[in-house]
């Protein structure tokens, strides 16, 4: 049997935890630059607040006191759901994080699952202060649907075993289509169309007809609805094939100055990821562009790929080919919105490819990277980096609702007067 524990409004929760005068009240957590509503808790939802609203359109409530918003604090999400993992793995020793709120684990031996379930529950609130509801099945695809399932008709208890025929079929029956783990609009559409409004419905369908309309994919989300395990736990992530580094600006930005020193960030964060990984990447890929939803503006785009002499992972290489295809796009006259770095053709950094007039690898390149990740791993981040990222940031991220990183910062701690 697997289990999957979902953080219930993950981001709204972390906000609660150090405000306890939040609860019951309703609050949401904005976007990058302030820009829409990415997490709402179950008061806003009732409050008729939308996902995706833009901050604007909820400008009133808040302003009126009847709703709390809140700038993304990913540092604090992202040690919470650390501290989250640490927790489940007193449970199992196969764990699968799946996404910064949700983690798949296998319960294989466990007798009693519904009491087991309601220790995990409770532990995690007892440890982290983070609300959770976890749902058991046989397979990956029924577990999220029983946790689903949990969370919207089981809030006291927090907790759905899908372990009788009886059982699935009931949260089958109340699974809308569209909410199956795998099928998006677009699939929900075609289903529906058919007749198939559920995930039951779905169930009973032939499997050499879902073959032919959704592919091998379809398939084994129809095994695992019907308890044929498909997927494993996968306990070791893999090596991500492109990595993105990305931001709105929260100014717009006119001058290549500043621009240069957010490509310049944006590149040595996709550095520090590749090393991160224990990988070297062949491209790097620089785009730009204005504001496409500014109808006054002059627009823009633009972008344009690298290829690296022999593949890397040196912040500096990185970096200096990051603003060579800058220097390449860039036009004078436009206010630029966003800008982004992506490296590519990504292998592991002991099997790389030499060029065949390339020197032998730079070991000592090497070394200062692995010191330049250590000082700001025990110091900090960023505490020591390149000139070329600058220090002015004015093209940081506007972020005027963020809460203190109570947890990673012994300068923010929260302050509690008696």
């Amino acid at each position: 049997m697997i289990a999957l524990v979902d953080c219930n409004n993950f981001y709204v929760s972390c906000e609660r935890l150090f405000a306890p005068e939040l609860k019951n009240k309703p609050v949401v957590v904005l976007s990058n630059n302030d820009g829409c509503v990415i997490a709402r808790s179950d008061e806003a939802k009732e409050l008729g607040v939308k996902m995706g609203v833009s901050a604007f359109e909820v400008k009133d409530l808040v302003q009126s006191g009847k709703l709390q918003a809140f700038s993304s604090n990913y540092v604090l999400y992202g040690d919470l759901s650390n501290r989250v993992v640490q927790t489940l793995s007193q449970f199992s020793n196969e764990i699968e994080v799946y996404s910064i709120d949700e983690s798949f684990l296998n319960l294989q031996g466990v007798s009693d699952l519904e009491n087991y379930a309601i220790q995990i529950r409770t532990k995690v609130r007892q440890c982290t202060g983070i609300p959770t509801c976890v749902g058991v099945a046989s397979t990956k695809t029924l577990a999220k649907i029983a946790s689903r399932y949990a969370k919207k008709n089981h809030k006291e208890t927090g907790v759905w075993i899908l372990d009788t025929p009886e059982k699935i079929e009931q949260v089958l029956r109340a699974t809308p289509i569209e909410d199956i783990w795998g099928v998006g609009r677009r699939y929900a559409k075609m289903l529906e169309a058919y007749n198939m409004y559920t995930a039951f419905d779905f169930t009973q369908t032939n499997e050499h007809w879902v073959r032919a309309k959704m592919s091998v994919v379809g398939q084994r989300m129809l095994y695992e609805l019907r308890g044929i395990p498909c997927l494993s736990v996968d306990l070791v992530n893999e090596p991500k094939k492109n990595i993105c580094t990305s931001r709105s600006f929260g100014t717009m930005l006119t001058q290549y100055g500043p621009l240069s020193e957010a490509v310049s960030n944006f590149a040595a964060a996709c550095a520090f990821k590749l090393r991160k990984q224990k990988s070297v990447a062949n491209y790097v890929h620089v785009f730009v562009t204005t504001n496409p939803f500014s109808k006054h503006e002059k627009q823009y785009f633009n972008s344009i790929t690298i290829t690296l002499p022999v593949a890397d992972s040196d912040s500096r290489v990185i970096i200096k080919n990051a603003l060579l295809g800058l220097s390449k796009i860039y036009r004078d006259g436009f206010k630029y919105k966003k800008a982004g770095v992506i490296v590519s053709g990504i292998v592991p950094e002991d099997e790389y490819q030499l060029a065949l007039f390339s020197p032998n690898p730079n070991n000592n390149a090497r070394k200062v990277m692995e010191v330049l990740d250590a000082i700001n791993h025990s110091n900090g981040r960023n505490k020591l980096k390149l000139a070329a990222q600058g220090f002015d940031r004015t093209w940081k991220l506007k972020n005027e609702r963020l809460s203190q990183r109570y947890t990673t910062r012994f300068d923010e701690l929260l302050v509690i007067n008696i």
